[in-house]
């Protein structure tokens, strides 16, 4: 049972502001991760859950996030991590302090640590090209697989996505796809015509499939809806059978949907849309990837680059 002024915060983070479920998941095990480090060593759920914590929770001060974060140094979190967790408490007090339940927000003072700019790993043309191609067959399995592979590199969207499609998602007049993604926010997503000729040999062999879940595009061989880690196990499976890299991951595909796109000539802004990404920053660090090629291809075919 959690505490009353953090469940209050997560059914507005849910509700009102309509996040992710994900994202949802990540408040409620940061609160609860620093709620826990309040009641010190050996609290009970239930010291937690009570008006105590409610007391302490309004009674933090820097010092306290200081020690917090000197907690999380020691027990060897991630940078990524703890920028994270601070978001986290920052977005909870700033919720309380609306509400009334604080007078001033003690995380603005907290500066979150650098965190190491790391470039997005993605797969060349030819390794993707060697993927798509490793789902054989035309049982319901293979050709499932092989929509999936071919859906996420058309389209750049997130595995969760994926698996959130339902049949009234798809187009295949218009051959797009609405996809519904972070904080619930919808956009189209074009089909290429390797993308829409998989999905209808798919979607045809669905037809005659015991189906539970009817809405789902990409369902299991029981007929349930397909969830992210049966695909994350795929991707494992084809990425081994193709010779690549067995720890790429979904995500790894979505890269290479951008960083593909931007170095055939596409607009970065018309990018960030078929991302779904909010702020074009997000955008932008496929142009250090690109940039980052280019220069790879200049060093080793210019004759005075070196």
């Amino acid at each position: 049972m959690a505490n009353p002024l953090i469940n209050k915060f997560i059914s507005y983070v849910d509700h009102e502001r309509n996040f992710s479920p994900h994202t949802v998941r990540c408040y409620t095990a940061d609160l609860g991760h620093f709620a826990a480090f309040l009641g010190g060593p050996g609290a009970a759920p239930d010291d937690l859950a009570g008006e105590a914590m409610s007391d302490r929770i309004r009674r933090v001060t820097p010092l306290d996030l200081r020690g917090y974060l000197a907690e999380l140094r020691r027990a060897d979190y991630s940078r990524a991590t703890v920028a994270r967790k601070i978001a986290t408490l920052r977005s909870f007090y700033k919720y309380l302090a609306r509400e009334g339940h604080v007078q001033a927000n003690p995380v603005k003072v907290i500066r979150t640590p650098r965190q190491e700019k790391r470039l997005p790993k993605f797969l060349a043309p030819a390794e993707v090209e060697r993927l798509l191609s490793a789902p054989r067959g035309n049982d319901f399995l293979s050709l499932r697989d092989a929509a999936i592979l071919e859906v996420l590199y058309s389209t750049g969207m997130r595995v969760s996505e994926l698996v959130g499609l339902n049949l009234e998602n798809i187009d295949p007049i218009g051959e797009v796809a609405r996809v519904r993604g972070k904080g619930r926010r919808e956009r189209v997503a074009p089909l290429g015509s390797f993308a829409m000729r998989a999905l209808k040999r798919y979607l045809e062999a669905r037809a005659a499939t015991a189906v539970h879940d009817a809405e789902a595009v990409f369902i299991n061989r029981h007929g349930d809806r397909l969830d992210v880690r049966s695909v994350r196990r795929k991707l494992a499976k084809y990425l081994r059978a193709a010779g690549l890299d067995a720890h790429a991951s979904p995500h790894t595909l979505r890269h290479s949907f951008a960083t593909h796109m931007l170095e055939r000539g596409a607009d970065l802004r018309a990018v960030q849309e078929l991302l779904g990404h909010r702020s074009l920053s997000t955008t932008q660090i496929y142009t250090h990837v690109t940039a980052s090629r280019l220069k790879e291809v200049y060093a080793a075919a210019h004759p005075r680059a070196n």
